[in-house]
């Protein structure tokens, strides 16, 4: 009995230490032979993921059927093919979002072939093209890596966060892209400003800091996402210890200057260093937390930050969406700092590659 009772006790002691430590618990999912970055649904609640751009997949978006785990290249494999003859095709995708129409945005950063960045839109119920809207050089300039989307279908425009160090770019130009979903217009805001530059935070893991050439990677505007009513767009550069956010109808106004817009924004809680961001129905965020295996959440009640859940295979946790099927918060585990650049040249990272997944605080937002 004493052994027994020993033994209650130290079940309910490494349980009350985990629940101090995190306020949820995971399950994997799924595991793929490569990274996935971001990930979205279908209405039926099938996966559409990219795979992670950083190791050059053949495919570049694919589609796992949620009960069987099965998956093939998204919408098909002729969209993952490219070509000289026309640009009806992904060169490189992370962002990825679904709306409420049953549509799928796909963010080309179009960094691997020689084609115009886009985003393109396929709607998952007709399964057919839903539309292309092109991202010219005046809004999306060599140094831009446009990383991840709003897609606002209220006021209509979609939202990207572009981190500022494509083809070399340092972050020191990293700002958001404002697409009006109507005319098709683009347009760049807040470059190069506070809330949109990356700060000397540098990203270590497991004591060591991702750097290229002896140099700190430093990212700029990263994360993103907006509340339920699309009231509120938050976000933050990757390296950088606070989330901010601005009213929508703000940061898309033509009318503002970076000036204007920059009065407007607000100093909204501190954060880690993080990837992905998501949100719930009462305004919790989740972040994607780099350096710790984690995600972490923005209590909307008093913006602290908790860790939600961790896991020792969640390495380079990126993109975090909720499932509007099932009730679950996804998120991929890309290991992008085992990368060749990052470590001498060597490909570090090994298979599988792991999607969880984790029960919100509450019901989440599912079209963002």
């Amino acid at each position: 009995m004493k052994n027994i009772s020993f033994l209650l006790i130290l079940i309910t002691s490494v349980m009350s230490i985990k629940a101090q430590n995190t306020v949820g618990e995971t399950e994997v999912f799924a595991t793929t032979a490569q990274a996935v970055g971001n990930i979205t649904f279908t209405d039926t609640g099938d996966l559409v993921y990219s795979h992670h751009p950083f190791f050059s997949p053949e495919n570049r978006v694919m589609i796992m059927d949620a009960k069987t785990k099965e998956s093939k290249p998204f919408p098909n494999k002729a969209w993952n093919t490219p070509r000289t003859t026309d640009d009806n095709y992904l060169s490189n995708v992370l962002g990825i979002r679904n709306d409420e129409n049953g549509i799928v945005w796909m963010l080309d950063m179009a960094q691997r072939n020689n084609v115009t960045p886009k985003i393109v839109g396929w709607n998952t119920i007709k399964n057919t093209l839903e539309r292309i809207y092109y991202l010219p050089e005046s809004s999306v300039p060599a140094i831009s890596q446009p990383n991840d989307m709003v897609v606002d279908t209220k006021n209509g425009y979609f939202i990207i966060a572009d981190e500022g160090i494509g083809n070399g770019g340092d972050g020191s130009k990293a700002a958001f892209i404002i697409v009006d979903m109507k005319t098709g217009k683009t347009r760049r805001v807040l470059e190069s400003t506070r809330s949109t530059l990356p700060e000397n935070t540098p990203t270590v893991i497991n004591g060591k800091h991702l750097a290229v050439n002896g140099k700190d990677l430093l990212v700029g505007n990263d994360g993103i996402t907006a509340d339920a009513n699309f009231e509120y767009i938050y976000y933050g550069p990757l390296n950088g210890p606070k989330i901010y956010r601005i009213r929508t109808l703000d940061l898309v106004n033509e009318n503002f200057t970076d000036s204007d817009l920059d009065s407007k924004i607000e100093t909204y809680s501190d954060k880690p260093n993080n990837g992905g961001m998501s949100i719930d129905k009462e305004g919790n965020l989740y972040l994607t937390a780099l350096e710790t295996n984690s995600v972490t959440v923005v209590l909307a009640k008093d913006r602290s930050v908790k860790t939600v859940v961790q896991d020792k295979n969640m390495v380079w946790p990126d993109g975090v969406s909720y499932n509007h099927v099932d009730g679950f918060m996804y998120v991929s585990a890309a290991q992008v700092n085992k990368g060749a650049p990052f470590n001498d040249g060597k490909d570090q990272s090994t298979k599988p590659f792991y999607i969880f997944r984790f029960k919100p605080l509450v019901e989440g937002v599912s079209f963002r």
